[in-house]
């Protein structure tokens, strides 16, 4: 991985953790596997533990690693360095993807209860009037209950924000096209179509994996069908949503967004979101940050003895899958 995500991931404590179930090799970290220490190195190591910025681990990498067995990653896609060649090897491959979830459905959660109570737009009112509103002639569009959201995607974030929305006295409907009635019902919410989704939520949460059937999926057409006031929360990629149409619409005012993601990543200077009171931008954070980033340690350490012990992973990612993965 590179140096950065080793010294954030990585910290003395967890090297140490894993040096008792592993026989670790020196520091330190790899982000270069050409070079002739990395040579020496994977000669001898039956597994990598992976992280942001690790290299391809393609075919002359293999070569040099004749006993690779297993890869854990202490990150969520593992697209970037896993390659055909590790699959055809049979090298059983371990996410965080799970851990890495548990923050970004925490952030989602916040944010819903958040817009639910105009927590954002009121404070900046507040701010300019420095005087207490009536709060008996609060709007009926404020407030969280029987607030109706929607989940676009039952991925590992998706399911969790699902699970944490339970005790809340709020509407859940889901649409993913992979989840059957039944399987929506095991999680406790419908399942509708894509376009009832949009027409019907109060709140839309954007779970969806960029997949190249998923560039543009929230389209001009779903935009346009949101109710009046409604929010569209965006913690998935920039790319998934039109961003044209939701840009126009969120400037006529006809809704809002919560976008931890944009297309591009940074949108420039002169965007329009950037001064727009409908729009909170926040810079790609929902993800595992500061202290969290020893949750991806903790997970990674954990697959770890599971594999050393014979148990094999928790949370292995398979090769059949990876067409729905991020």
């Amino acid at each position: 991985m590179a140096q950065e995500a080793a010294a954030a991931v990585l910290d003395p404590e967890s090297l140490d953790a894993f040096r008792k179930v592993c026989d670790l090799a020196p520091l330190p970290a790899l982000d270069d596997l050409t070079t002739p220490r990395a040579g020496e190195l994977l000669a001898d190591i039956d597994v990598l533990i992976t992280g942001w910025g690790c290299p391809p681990l393609d075919a002359s990498v293999l070569r040099a690693a004749p006993r690779l067995r297993a890869v854990v990653h202490t990150a969520g896609s593992v697209r970037g360095h896993v390659t055909d060649a590790c699959w055809e090897r049979g090298i059983e491959v371990s996410s965080a993807a799970a851990a890495n979830a548990v923050p970004v459905a925490e952030y989602t959660l916040a944010m819903i209860l958040l817009a639910g109570k105009h927590v954002l737009e009121r404070a900046r009112d507040y701010r300019a009037s420095q005087r207490r509103h009536d709060w008996l002639g609060t709007a009926q569009e404020i407030g969280n209950y029987r607030r109706r959201v929607g989940i676009l995607s039952a991925s590992l974030v998706g399911r969790r924000v699902i699970e944490l929305l339970r005790p809340h006295d709020i509407e859940v409907l889901l649409h993913d096209p992979y989840v059957t009635d039944a399987e929506a019902a095991e999680l406790g919410v419908p399942r509708v179509e894509l376009a009832e989704l949009f027409a019907r939520c109060d709140i839309l949460s954007v779970h969806t994996p960029l997949l190249p059937a998923t560039r543009g999926l929230v389209s001009r057409a779903l935009i346009d069908s949101m109710p009046a006031g409604a929010v569209l929360i965006n913690t998935a990629r920039g790319a998934v949503v039109d961003q044209e149409a939701l840009t126009e619409a969120v400037l006529a005012g006809r809704i809002r967004a919560v976008l931890d993601v944009t297309d591009p990543e940074v949108l420039p200077p002169e965007h329009p979101l950037w001064r727009c009171e409908n729009a909170l931008l926040t810079p790609h954070l929902a993800g595992s940050e500061g202290n969290e980033w020893r949750r991806l340690a903790d997970h990674a350490l954990a697959e770890t003895a599971r594999w050393a012990s014979g148990a094999g992973f928790q949370h292995p990612v398979r090769r059949e899958r990876l067409a729905f993965l991020a």
